[in-house]
Formats: C-alpha cells, sequence, structure tokens
C-alpha cells in the first residue's frame, strides 16, 4: 500500500508543512505524522484525504505516485481524478531512464497475463525491457506490445506494435488501432469503434475479415493504447 508515502509526497509537492496539511484535514499534527509512517486510518480520514488532492481512495492506496510523469501530476493538481471510466484522468505507472525521459516499456506475450493484473505495480513495469524510439514526440507516453494472431493484417502475428497511452477514452476516433489492455480477456489489438452513450461499450473490428466485430463493455477496460508504428525485432535487438 503506498498511502503513506503518497500524502507525503503530495503534501510536500503542495509545500506544506504536517500542520498545515492537518488543519485542512481537521486532524492533529501528530496524527498526520502517524499516518505518514504507516498508521493506517480510518475510512473517514482516507475519503477526507482523497477528497482534499482531488484523488479516488483506490489511487491513494494502490498507485505509487512519484512515479508518474510531471504532465500527470499537475492534472492532479487541476484537480482531475482516476476513473474507469477513461474520461478522467488515469494514472499510469511509468519508468524513466538516467536522464529522467520515460522510457518504453515492451511487454511480450509471456508477460501479458502478468500486465493485466499488474499493470500498477511499479516493481512489475520495472522488470520490463524498455527502449526507446528518438524520432516519436516526446509529450506523449509509449508502450510497446506483441500481438497474437493475424486478426489486424498487414501487421504480423508477433510484430510489435508500439502505441501511445490515451487518457480520455470519449475522444477515440472510429475506426483508430488501438491495444486495449482488458480484464477477461487479456491484451487484445483492434479497430475500435465508441459506443459509449448507448451502450457504454466498445466496437473492436479486426482487419482481417474472417474474424468478426465483438463488443466489449467498457467496465471491463483497463488501458486503451493508441497504435504509433510497429516492427519485428526481437527484444535483443531493440536494446542494441
Amino acid at each position: 500500500m503506498y498511502f503513506p508515502d503518497n500524502i507525503k509526497f503530495l503534501r510536500k509537492r503542495r509545500k506544506l508543512s504536517q500542520a498545515d496539511l492537518a488543519a485542512q484535514l481537521e486532524l492533529t499534527r501528530t496524527t498526520l505524522a502517524g499516518y505518514e509512517k504507516n498508521v493506517q486510518p480510518p475510512f473517514k480520514v482516507l475519503i477526507r484525504f482523497a477528497e482534499y488532492f482531488h484523488l479516488s481512495i483506490d489511487a491513494l492506496l494502490r498507485y505509487n505516485l512519484q512515479a508518474l510523469s510531471e504532465f500527470q501530476l499537475t492534472q492532479i493538481e487541476d484537480g482531475f481524478d482516476v476513473d474507469v471510466t477513461g474520461k478522467k484522468l488515469r494514472l499510469l505507472t511509468i519508468s524513466v531512464d538516467s536522464q529522467g525521459d520515460e522510457n518504453i516499456e515492451i511487454v511480450p506475450l509471456k508477460a501479458q497475463a502478468g500486465y493485466t493484473n499488474s499493470y500498477g505495480d511499479l516493481d512489475f513495469i520495472g522488470s520490463l525491457e524498455r527502449f526507446s524510439l528518438p524520432f516519436l514526440p516526446k509529450d506523449k507516453t509509449y508502450r510497446t506490445f506483441q500481438i497474437r494472431g493475424d486478426s489486424m493484417l498487414p501487421v504480423p502475428e508477433g510484430a510489435w506494435v508500439t502505441c501511445s497511452y490515451l487518457e480520455n477514452w470519449e475522444e477515440i476516433k472510429d475506426g483508430t488501432p488501438c491495444i486495449v489492455v482488458t480484464r477477461d480477456e487479456g491484451i487484445v489489438f483492434k479497430l475500435l469503434y465508441k459506443q459509449l452513450q448507448k451502450k457504454q461499450s466498445l466496437l473492436l473490428v479486426s482487419t482481417n475479415r474472417d474474424y468478426k466485430p465483438y463488443e466489449l463493455s467498457i467496465n471491463k477496460v483497463l488501458e486503451i493504447w493508441k497504435f504509433e508504428t510497429y516492427n519485428r525485432f526481437e527484444i535483443g535487438d531493440a536494446n542494441a
């Protein structure tokens, strides 16, 4: 649980002393100090922290906020929250290089089952191979997924698809090729068509017409990544 580190980090980011934040939350400084040292707060106090920092309780407990990019932290400070519908900012765990630039993590087929369960875990993300593509704009967060099957020809089976992270799913344009990380079906690569208002779902369509379109409930979606480019390198080649 990241709660102690998160509240200390958020407090310092706002340049607040323990006494200042405690007063805002109607707590004593000693009580707040205890929470920052891993004392478990009652649920009603968790709600106070969540409302004050404009975050869900889930985000305060489960995500390492110090692993976020500067852009994401700024968005949080502006009042965005974590939201499974994709309408608001969702927290994304990333890794950075020695210069502070975001890496492109590589998710091979053998790691994809683990990814759907641990996509928010800093240790898991840190264990993935990573590389960089200098020609990609630096104002986005990227990740590379290996795809299975031939449903998205001409992208061949086993290819490595590099995508940019989509924060607001309502901005997806119909027919956009995307990697979709799901709760039950793993990681899939499809053309997406929105049905958010009428059915609260996405229609997933293959470029290979041998595969029939199907609907996916939006509450089963964990992450969406927009297609940018692909190649057929081996992981060792990517880090060469």
